[in-house]
């Protein structure tokens, strides 16, 4: 058993301590486990912690109980726990502030490859979704694209089942633990895309899928994927929550119209009327927007970049390679997640801004000139 994981489990299990506050306290003791260890009087000094969170150090036998139980079922199970220090976590979640302390993940998947996207539509498909869905696949299959998408009913499943067809990368974030598979018709699904994919959860097993999970499994969706696809959607649902996730992580979001008297295409139709999707009406649109379809000048503009950021320091340096990895991202984001001071991320900005190595973009949002 993982020390590590263990103590990164149990902290994660005290009530009161989010996985804000359980980076803040993992950053400052260098360990999961040697936050176990500081007495009352420095953990209340930790910056953010105080005496009101600092007792909650004060029992963890019940914490420490649940992560014992929790990494016996894991080990049983072949189940992968990735903490967010750990390079195999998905570098896309990191960038989103409020990135979960650890994902679970069971099957076979680098979720750090190019390219990746999340397809999600209402739960009652028609069979133009549904044919939306296959095409869409069809076509992102031919560019490796790997897809995500949350097991449900309508076009969630279609979205699995057509990436099993064309056999590219296909991940199921679930809104419960990993000892059960909801719903239970999809368990066939789930096992088959564990060859080529993963599941993947934030919740212990034992969790159910509560209601109040799925927002919270929205999140994921959207945070681990360069870009939000939504097929069909009525005016309100749990689509239209991943879309304006998505939306708050600055990634990209793509919507196909429909009729406007149709049911399931109101919410579609919504997202591109308030500017919060781009309408779109094939794959080539989508990849077109993403810049994924290859051209001459790929093979020159790395290598040219490359030799540009050889010169740069530390700080320019980590603020380049957070932008690497994403379309745009606002300053917001790039503060919660590098040690640098607001004022000073903004003087480094505009410095590599009138360098020419960054675009400085409407709503405080920045991206890299490639």
């Amino acid at each position: 058993m993982s020390t590590e994981l263990f103590y990164g489990i149990a902290l994660s299990q005290l009530k009161g301590i989010g996985d804000a506050y359980a980076k803040i306290l993992i950053s400052y003791a260098g360990s999961a486990e040697n936050i176990f260890k500081l007495s009352k009087t420095k953990l209340q000094k930790i910056n953010g912690i105080g005496p009101k969170l600092a007792s909650i150090f004060n029992d963890t036998y019940e914490a420490q109980k649940i992560a014992e139980r929790e990494m016996a079922f894991v080990e049983k199970n072949n189940i992968e726990i990735l903490f967010y220090y750990d390079k195999r976590y998905p570098k896309r979640l990191l960038h989103c502030a409020d990135a979960p302390l650890y994902i679970f993940s069971k099957g076979n998947v680098d979720f750090n490859k190019d390219k990746f996207v999340n397809i999600i539509g209402t739960r009652h498909a028609t069979e133009y979704g549904k044919a939306i869905t296959e095409n869409l696949i069809n076509v992102l299959a031919q560019h490796q694209v790997h897809i995500v998408s949350g097991l449900a009913y309508g076009i969630d499943i279609c979205a699995h089942k057509s990436a099993l067809k064309y056999d590219i990368q296909n991940i199921a974030v679930l809104a419960h633990g990993l000892d059960i598979i909801y719903p239970n018709q999809h368990k066939n699904i789930a096992e088959r895309l564990q060859q080529n994919g993963a599941l993947v959860t934030t919740y212990l097993s034992g969790t159910i899928p509560d209601k109040g999970n799925f927002p919270n499994r929205n999140r994921i969706v959207a945070g681990m994927t360069d870009a939000t696809i939504v097929v069909e959607s009525a005016e309100r649902g749990g689509a239209l929550i991943t879309a304006e996730i998505a939306n708050s992580y600055n990634r990209d979001v793509f919507a196909y119209p429909g009729k406007i008297t149709d049911t399931y295409s109101k919410g579609c139709l919504k997202l591109i009327k308030q500017l919060k999707a781009q309408l779109v009406t094939n794959a080539d649109d989508i990849l077109q927007s993403m810049n994924w379809i290859a051209n001459d000048d790929t093979t020159a503009k790395p290598s040219q970049q490359t030799q540009l950021f050889l010169e740069l320091n530390e700080q320019e340096q980590a603020i380049v390679d957070m932008l690497k990895n994403a379309d745009k991202l606002h300053i917001d984001v790039l503060s919660a997640n590098l040690p640098i001071t607001l004022g000073k991320l903004s003087s480094i900005l505009l410095q590599l801004e009138m360098q020419g190595i960054i675009q400085s973009l409407p709503g405080k949002q920045y991206k890299l000139i490639v």
